[in-house]
C-alpha cells in the first residue's frame, strides 16, 4: 500500500506543539493556575502528596533520559571508610556510624558532573556532585551533596524547569554540558533565587583542579536526633584534606580536548599509587529554639549557614582506598537517595529536599526498571533485610515461607516491627499546620544578600575570574535583552561587578531594572523574626584563596629535558620532591631513554604529543648545556613553559635553564639579578645559578608549588599560548 507522504507529515502536525499563547495544562488538559511553588501544609509545612501537578511534572522529568541518569549522568566513583574522631556527637545524635570512634564504616562515594551527558567531558564549568553512601550497621545513610553548598531553586517544583534550561537547546540537542546558551541565562534572569547559586558557578569552584581537591556539602538542613529525643538543625560538610583547588578556565578547556577524562583518570590513578583522597566531615549545629535567629530561613536550599555564625564541629574522616572493579556495576548501577535514612537522622520541611525523596525513588524506576534495585550488590545494605517485597522484576533474594504480608500468624508474626530502643526508625515528632496552599514562607523572599555575601568575600584574583567566566558565559547568549536583565542582577549583588561584566558583553547596565519574582510569598511569624536575625556581611570561608592547604601532596610535576642534562641535579630535586609527597614525570620530545651529559640514563614518561603542560601542577627544567640547547629548538617545549607560565604555576630551572626561560617570553622576572651561587624565588619562578645550593634551589620550589598559583603574575597575558 502507498503512503501519501504528505497526508503522513499533516497527520503528524497535530503532534508538534509550539508552545507559545497558550494556557499550561496537566497531561489531562488542566489548566495550570500555579507551578514555581509545590503544595504545602503552610508556607514552611511538608509537600503534600496530593499534589498531582508536581507528581505529573516531576514524574515526566525523572523518567526523561535512557538509560543514563537524568542529571549526574558522568560519574567516577570509590570504595572507603568512614571512621569518627570521637563520641562527641551521642550529645547530639543516636546514630552509631558517627558517634563509634571504634568503628570503621564502608562507604562508596561517586563524584559527577551535573549537566553533561556520560560521553561528555570532565572539566567542564559545572557543578560537582558529592554521593556518599554510608554502608551502616543500622542500614544504608546516603549523604547525597554537591561541591557547593547552596542550590539554585527554593522548590522542587523549578527542578525540572532548571534543568531542561540548563541542559542543550532542545531543537539541536546543543550545546552538550554547558551553561553557556540562550535558554539557561534567560531562566536564571527571570528567576531571582538563582542569583547566590551563579555567583558559584562562575567562580573557581565549577571547574575544580581534582575530584580530591574539592570540598562537598549536604546543601540541605536536616535534622539530628539523639536517644532522648532531642532534635537539632544540621548542615553536613566535606572537606578536602588537600584543600580545595581549581584549574583556570583555558586549561579547563584545554583539558576538554586534551584528556576529557582528566578527573576521572586523576582519582583513579591517584587511589591506585595510593595517594588515598581523604575528607573530613564537619557539621553546623543549629538548636530548635534558634531557628529563627538568622536573617535567612534555615530551610531555604539557596542559602549557606556562614560559618562565623554557626562554626564547623569537626566528626570524623574519610579515605577512599580502593578503586572499582567495574565501572557499569559499581559506579553507574550504584544508586542514591536522600531518603535512605538512619536512626538519629532526619529531614527538614526544606521544600527542594522534600520533592527530591519523591524524585530520587522515581528516577531509580526508570533507570532500573524494577524497584528492586537495591537488590544490586553495590547498593546492597551490610544489616540484614527482612521485609514483605518478595516479587518484581531483577529480584535475586528468595524469599521463603507463606506469609508476606502484615500482621500475620503463619509466620510468627516476623518479621516484627522494632522498637525504638532496639534501632526501629522514628520520625521526629512535629507539629504540623497550616492550610494547603502554593506559596513559600516570606523568609524565602530574600535573593541577594548571599549572593553580595559571596562577591563581597572574594579575593582580587578570585572577582577577577567570576567576571571573566561571566563574560564567557553570557557572551555566548545571543539575546541582548537576558544579558541585561542578568546585568541587572548583578547591578543589585554589587554594582562592581555589574560595570566589570558590562565592559566584556557590550551591553550597558540598565538603570530602571526591577527582577521579576515567581514564586508566592506569604508573610507570617517566621518571616518577621528573621528580618532582626543575625548576618554577616562577608565570610572568609567561601573564598578558596583565604583556606588555601599548602602541601604538595600527590602533585604532578614535569621534568623537561633531553639528552645533555645534570643527571646529578635531577636526581636530587627528584628525591626531594618525592620524598614531599610529589610525583614527577620527565617529559621529552620522544619517548626512549634520555642521556645525562655524565652518561647515565633515565626513562621518558611523556612524549610532546601525548602530554602538556595542563596535566602538571609546575615544571622543573634540570641545568644542562645540551638538553637547553635542544630544548631551545623545540617549539613544543617552549609553548610548555609558556602555558605553564600563563597559567600562574611554579616554575624551577637552574643555569643554562634560565635562557629557555627568557626564550620562552617569561615576563616580569628579574633574570639580571641571578650571579652563580644564588637561588632566587620570584612570582613562582624558581632560578638557581651553576653554584647555588641544590638544597635550597629544591626547598624553594616545594615552596613554590604549595602556594599552587601565582596569581600575581596572572596580568602576564602577553605570554604566547
Amino acid at each position: 500500500m502507498k503512503v501519501n507522504k504528505n497526508s503522513k507529515n499533516q497527520q503528524l502536525e497535530q503532534f508538534r506543539e509550539e508552545g507559545k499563547d497558550q494556557y499550561m495544562t496537566t497531561d489531562q488538559g488542566v489548566r495550570v493556575n500555579h507551578t514555581d511553588d509545590s503544595l504545602k501544609a503552610g508556607s514552611r509545612g511538608p509537600l503534600l502528596m496530593e499534589d498531582f501537578h508536581f507528581r505529573e511534572k516531576m514524574t515526566h522529568f525523572d523518567h526523561e533520559s535512557i538509560p543514563e541518569r537524568v542529571v549526574h549522568a558522568r560519574g567516577s566513583g570509590a570504595h572507603g571508610y568512614f571512621q569518627p574522631y570521637n563520641d562527641t556527637l551521642k550529645e547530639f545524635t543516636k546514630a552509631k556510624f558517627l558517634t563509634d570512634p571504634n568503628t570503621q564504616t564502608p562507604v562508596f562515594v561517586r563524584f559527577s558532573t551535573v549537566v553533561g551527558s556520560r560521553g561528555s567531558a570532565d572539566t567542564v564549568r559545572d557543578v560537582r556532585g558529592f554521593a556518599t553512601k554510608f554502608y551502616t550497621e543500622e542500614g544504608n545513610y546516603d549523604l547525597v551533596g554537591n561541591n557547593m553548598p547552596p542550590f539554585f531553586i527554593q522548590d522542587a517544583n523549578k527542578f525540572a524547569d532548571l534543568v531542561h534550561a540548563i541542559k542543550p537547546d532542545p531543537d539541536n540537542e546543543m550545546p552538550q554540558a554547558s551553561a553557556a546558551h540562550d535558554t539557561f541565562w534567560d531562566f536564571a534572569s527571570l528567576m531571582p533565587e538563582t542569583m547566590h547559586m551563579i555567583m558559584w558557578v562562575l567562580s573557581d569552584r565549577a571547574i575544580p583542579r581534582s575530584f580530591r581537591m574539592m570540598d562537598g556539602f549536604g546543601v540541605h538542613t536536616f535534622r539530628l536526633i539523639n536517644e532522648e529525643g532531642k532534635a537539632r538543625f544540621v548542615k553536613f560538610h566535606w572537606r578536602s584534606k588537600l584543600g580545595a583547588h581549581s584549574l583556570v578556565w583555558d586549561e579547563a578547556q584545554k583539558l576538554a580536548g586534551k584528556d576529557p577524562d582528566w578527573l576521572r583518570r586523576d582519582l583513579w590513578e591517584a587511589i591506585d599509587m595510593g595517594d588515598h583522597p581523604e575528607f573530613e566531615l564537619n557539621v553546623q549545629i543549629v538548636e530548635e529554639e534558634d531557628e529563627f535567629k538568622f536573617d535567612f530561613d534555615l530551610l531555604d536550599a539557596t542559602k549557606i549557614i556562614p560559618e562565623e555564625l554557626v562554626p564547623l564541629r569537626p566528626v570524623g574522616k574519610m579515605v577512599l582506598n580502593r578503586n572499582p572493579d567495574n565501572f557499569f556495576a559499581e559506579t553507574e548501577q550504584v544508586a542514591f537517595h536522600p531518603g535512605n535514612l538512619v536512626p538519629g537522622i532526619d529531614v527538614t520541611n526544606d521544600p527542594l529536599l522534600q520533592g527530591r525523596l519523591f524524585s530520587y525513588v522515581d528516577t531509580q524506576l526508570n533507570r532500573f526498571n524494577s524497584a528492586n534495585f537495591a537488590e544490586v550488590p553495590i547498593n546492597r545494605p551490610l544489616a540484614s533485610t527482612h521485609n514483605h517485597q518478595g516479587a518484581g522484576f531483577m529480584r535475586h533474594t528468595i524469599n521463603k515461607g507463606k506469609a508476606n504480608y502484615w500482621p500475620n500468624s503463619i509466620g510468627g508474626g516476623c518479621p516484627m516491627m522494632a522498637p525504638e530502643k532496639m534501632g526501629g526508625y522514628v520520625h521526629h515528632m512535629e507539629k504540623v499546620d497550616g492550610h494547603k496552599i502554593r506559596a513559600r514562607s516570606e523568609s524565602f523572599n530574600d535573593h541577594y544578600s548571599q549572593a553580595t555575601l559571596f562577591w563581597n568575600s572574594m579575593t582580587e584574583p578570585e572577582k577577577k575570574h567570576i567576571v571573566k567566566a561571566a563574560h564567557f558565559e553570557l557572551g555566548k547568549v545571543m539575546s541582548k535583552e537576558i544579558r541585561q536583565r542578568m546585568l541587572g542582577h548583578f547591578n543589585i549583588i554589587s554594582p562592581d561587578l555589574a560595570q566589570r561584566v558590562s565592559e566584556g558583553i557590550g551591553v550597558e547596565v540598565p538603570k530602571d531594572f526591577k527582577p521579576t519574582s515567581t514564586g508566592h510569598y506569604e508573610d507570617n511569624e517566621a518571616s518577621k523574626q528573621m528580618k532582626k536575625g543575625k548576618s554577616v556581611k562577608e565570610t572568609d570561608f567561601v573564598s578558596m584563596e583565604k583556606h588555601k592547604i599548602e602541601t604538595v601532596a600527590s602533585r604532578q610535576i614535569a621534568i623537561l629535558l633531553e639528552d645533555g642534562y645534570d643527571y646529578c641535579e635531577v636526581m636530587q630535586v627528584k628525591k626531594a620532591l618525592e620524598d614531599a609527597g610529589a610525583h614527577t614525570k620527565v617529559v621529552s620530545k620522544f619517548h626512549g631513554m634520555r642521556k645525562a651529559a655524565t652518561g647515565e640514563e633515565i626513562e621518558t614518561d611523556k612524549s610532546h604529543i601525548t602530554t602538556a603542560s595542563i596535566m602538571y601542577d609546575a615544571i622543573y627544567i634540570p641545568d644542562g648545556e645540551e638538553t637547553i640547547k635542544a630544548l631551545l629548538k623545540e617549539g613544543d617545549a617552549i609553548h610548555f613553559v609558556n602555558e605553564a607560565f600563563k597559567h600562574c604555576k611554579a616554575i624551577a630551572t637552574s643555569g643554562n635553564g634560565i635562557a629557555l626561560l627568557e626564550k620562552a617570553e617569561v615576563l616580569g622576572i628579574d633574570f639580571a639579578a641571578h650571579d652563580s651561587q644564588k637561588v632566587l624565588s620570584d612570582k613562582g619562578v624558581v632560578t638557581a645559578g651553576n653554584d647555588a645550593d641544590a638544597e635550597e634551589f629544591a626547598t624553594k620550589f616545594i615552596d613554590a608549588i604549595k602556594k599552587h598559583r601565582h596569581w600575581n603574575r596572572e596580568e602576564k597575558m602577553m605570554v604566547p599560548a
